[in-house]
């Protein structure tokens, strides 16, 4: 069995990563066409184009990779049903079991891979290919709203810690590619929401330790409980050159707001969905993707299994070309159900691991009600 294990590992990774590569090179040139109108604009050239494509494939790996892993399992497993490999091994006493035992082996080598560029490369490169972006064009992040960058924050006892005595509204006008916030705007209410201080900042830097420090800064505070006839009074305006402002808001969490759920790591989702929940805000489209984030990489296993069957199918019932276009067709009917139900779950209030879960769950039912009719045959 390990000489078969060690078979199957060969010729499967080998189609895998051929079929994988042959997606990526597709995607690229499409990402490469779609970039070239940009090229010319600021400072923005063929490189840049070339590089921020680059970029991307790593997100398309993570997406395209149970599909890639589908297809090539089925071509495998298509060709050992040609040569008359599979019969051979059948005979020679290999079951279905042992079969799809030796399938999830090698399957782990794809969740192990699909995991490390999910969580650690996909969100890295893709930031870098954002800020390229906002760097050879000369652009900052927000100038795509209207009013600027809206955010909600906590304000406690002691910084980051310590009892919730009021909540804080924060503006930006615009982020730069190197970080700095520009046009910052601070509006303070207690926790009887009465407004007691506004603040004014011309940019702010990222000091680390949740500390924002703030320059030419404008303060107003408003006193409660004044008189209306003295409401000059009530008010207090003070200047200062720097200020440090101490708050749960990081740029991590800043470039959140701006980044593709889908796109970004399990910890910075469930980092974000924690604030937004803290925050007293939605966080069910982050919640969805925190479990899709979980449960995507355990669908090479349904991929794999999916594939399976195509091994019993005798060369003469289908050619290899008809089973690869039928695994391309589950594998974009997977990326299409498992769309549809993180939108149908986000709009009817699923919970978001049922959402997540559900469609490899169903596509996992499908690959064992086709090994059970083929166990029966």
């Amino acid at each position: 069995m390990k000489v078969l294990q060690r078979y199957f590992r060969a010729e499967i990774v080998r189609s895998v990563l051929f079929t994988l590569a042959a997606f990526l090179a597709l995607f690229a040139f499409f990402d490469l066409m779609n970039e070239l109108p940009s090229v010319g604009r600021g400072g923005y050239k063929l490189q840049h184009a070339f590089l921020v494509v680059l970029l991307g494939l790593p997100s398309y790996a993570y997406e395209l990779m149970p599909i890639a892993a589908l297809i090539g399992t089925i071509y495998t497993l298509s060709q050992f049903a040609a040569r008359s490999e599979f019969t051979i091994m059948r005979v020679s006493s290999m079951s279905t079991m042992m079969a799809a035992k030796a399938l999830f082996k090698i399957g782990l080598l794809f969740v192990v891979a699909t995991v490390l560029i999910g969580e650690f490369v996909s969100p890295k490169s893709a930031e870098w290919a954002e800020q390229l972006k906002l760097q050879s064009k000369g652009s900052s992040i927000s100038q795509k709203f209207k009013t600027g960058l809206w955010s909600k924050d906590v304000i406690r006892t002691d910084g980051t810690t310590g009892d919730i005595i009021g909540s804080r509204f924060i503006n930006i006008d615009e982020i730069r590619s190197d970080g700095e916030l520009e046009g910052v705007k601070l509006y303070e209410f207690d926790r009887n929401l009465h407004m007691t201080a506004q603040l004014h900042a011309k940019r702010a830097n990222y000091q680390g330790n949740h500390v924002w420090r703030m320059a030419e800064v404008v303060q107003t505070d408003f006193v409660n409980g004044a008189s209306t006839e003295d409401i000059t009074s009530s008010i207090a305006t003070k200047s200062f050159p720097s200020k440090d402002l101490v708050s749960e808001i990081t740029p991590e969490i800043l470039s959140v707001l701006f980044a593709d759920p889908d796109h970004m790591s399990a910890y910075n989702l469930w980092s974000y969905s924690r604030h937004l929940a803290e925050n007293n805000q939605h966080s069910e489209r982050y919640d969805i993707a925190f479990w899709k984030k979980l449960v995507y990489p355990l669908s090479v296993f349904v991929m794999m299994a999916l594939a399976l069957p195509f091994a019993y199918l005798h060369f003469r019932a289908g050619g290899v070309s008809l089973k690869i276009f039928t695994g391309i067709m589950i594998g974009v009917s997977f990326q299409l159900v498992n769309t549809l139900f993180s939108h149908l779950g986000l709009l009817n209030t699923w919970p978001p691991f049922i959402t997540a879960a559900l469609p490899s769950s169903l596509f996992l039912l499908v690959a064992m009600a086709a090994l059970w009719k083929i166990e029966r045959q």
